[in-house]
């Protein structure tokens, strides 16, 4: 498989958007033979290379927080032909097990994550982009529940960084982008016409 046999979907949003379900839903859809998913969340570095805010709370909403220049070179392997090996990141839970991921390349390369169009080396390699957005209540309700029952947050941490580290990067880094990406999927109450679209797409580029 060769660069010109592939094309590369980005698929970002604000924390709680509902990116990564929507990306879950999508590939379901698919044979791994036809899709493949590339999860930015598994490029976050170590605690202890996190920054920290003014109060010491580690700040995993920044883009120095992750490799992403690992995770533009690992978008490449993909569209070499290679398969990629992670291990996954269980978000410094202490009650999660780490596994092992392998990533097989095929023809349509699903990108997901909160920095795609603000890092340069990424933003480059996508044929498509797309932002999952939400309005404010419906993601901050999501991230509360998404990080009690996957992360072990306490709800007075998950405001804190909702609303000190969150709510700062969304600004910055992904509403800058929502005139400029190809396709803006509206996720307050559903996306199934939208994952209908994006479906009927890549089928498309699979015959």
């Amino acid at each position: 498989m060769t660069v010109l046999d592939t094309i590369v979907i980005g698929i970002s949003g604000g924390s709680g958007s509902g990116k990564t379900c929507f990306v879950k839903d999508l590939t379901a859809r698919f044979g791994k033979e036809e899709i493949c998913f590339l999860h930015q969340d598994n490029y976050y570095k170590p605690i202890d290379q996190q920054e920290k805010d003014e109060e010491g709370i580690e700040n995993f909403d920044l883009p120095d927080s992750l490799f992403l220049d690992k995770f533009a070179e690992d978008i490449q392997k993909l569209k070499n032909g290679e398969t990629v090996v992670l291990t996954e990141y269980t978000f410094n839970n202490e009650t999660s097990v780490s596994k092992e991921i392998k990533i097989k390349p095929a023809k349509v390369i699903i990108a997901e994550g909160l920095f795609l169009f603000h890092h340069e080396a990424i933003k480059e390699k996508l044929d498509l982009s797309i932002i999952i957005h939400a309005d404010d209540s419906n993601r901050i309700i999501r991230r509360i529940k998404r990080d009690r029952s996957e992360r072990n947050y306490p709800v007075e941490d998950v405001m804190y960084r909702y609303e000190h580290h969150v709510m700062p990067s969304y600004r910055l880094y992904i509403h800058p982008y929502l005139t400029e990406v190809d396709m803006v999927v509206n996720n307050n109450k559903s996306y199934k016409r939208s994952l209908d679209v994006l479906s009927a797409f890549i089928k498309a580029e699979n015959c």
